[in-house]
């Protein structure tokens, strides 16, 4: 099991795939590419036979199959199904993000690139560089997913999105009126950052950083602070309506970037923050 943070500051135990799964749902595509680019190469063959070709034509026929098929399945699949092949879904596996999202195209393209001209081709072939990364990776990754930033997670049950952050009910209906638009990831990460670490933090670092974050917020977003509140309770407004419009959004099955594994909420305010707004007020 590893531990994902998502952009929301959900944190989600994930059950690494490993080796033994891997080379399976590997064999299973390689056995789907053998057949796919037969196919494809016979289809070749009689198109190109039909201008009566030299030799060279055949192998370039059969180079240009060869590598089609082997970048172009894994790449068309992962994109298309949300980082699964034919052979990740026989045996429930999918690729995601770092943070235990969905992959896209770029994610998908990389793994395949490196899939074909490191992983399994060099040093011989058969596997031996993904073998070795793989092994020596904590989350079991190979060159292509170093350099894609992804992870192959066991893919079998969804787990909804829970909204996490905790906002004073007397700000709730302010925050609810504002356009969040601009409130970024940029500016959104170390809000919660801020509030994740708020009772380590002095009361002189809380007092400042604090109002240094919610003046920006609401330069950001064109509004006044209210009057009166303190710092962690606006903040912790805006993050919780933030989150809370992220997660109403409709989703997919498909599309759900929250994959697998058991659910483990991270408060972003933890301990007795989380329930002493008067106190604190």
């Amino acid at each position: 099991m590893a531990v994902f943070t998502t952009g929301e500051a959900v944190a989600l135990d994930l059950p690494i795939a490993r080796i033994p799964t891997r080379a399976a749902a590997m064999l299973i595509d390689l056995l789907l590419e053998a057949s796919l680019g037969a196919v494809l190469a016979l289809i070749a063959f009689v198109i190109v036979a039909a201008v009566e070709p030299d030799l060279a034509w055949f192998q370039t026929v059969v180079l240009v199959v060869f590598v089609g098929v082997l970048v172009g399945y894994p790449v068309a699949c992962e994109t298309l199904f949300r980082g699964r092949t034919f052979g990740k879904m026989a045996l429930g596996l999918r690729v995601v993000r770092g943070d235990g999202g969905p992959i896209d195209f770029r994610h998908a393209l990389t793994r395949g690139l490196t899939w074909v001209i490191v992983d399994f081709w060099s040093l011989g072939g058969f596997g031996v560089v993904a073998v070795l990364t793989s092994l020596c990776s904590p989350r079991g990754r190979r060159v292509g997913d170093v350099l894609a930033g992804t992870v192959v997670v066991h893919d079998r049950a969804l787990i909804p999105l829970p909204a996490l952050a905790v906002a004073p009910p007397w700000l709730q209906g302010w925050a609810q009126h504002l356009d969040l638009s601009g409130l970024t990831e940029d500016l959104a990460l170390p809000i919660r950052q801020y509030l994740t670490r708020y009772p380590t933090l002095t009361v002189e670092v809380q007092h400042a950083l604090g109002v240094g974050l919610v003046n920006a917020a609401c330069a950001r977003l064109r509004v006044t602070a209210p009057a009166a509140y303190p710092p962690l309770q606006i903040l912790g407004a805006l993050i919780s309506e933030r989150q809370r419009r992220t997660l109403a959004r409709p989703r997919s099955r498909t599309a759900t970037p929250l994959l697998v594994g058991t659910l483990t909420p991270t408060p972003l305010v933890p301990g007795p923050v989380d329930v002493g707004w008067q106190r604190l007020s």
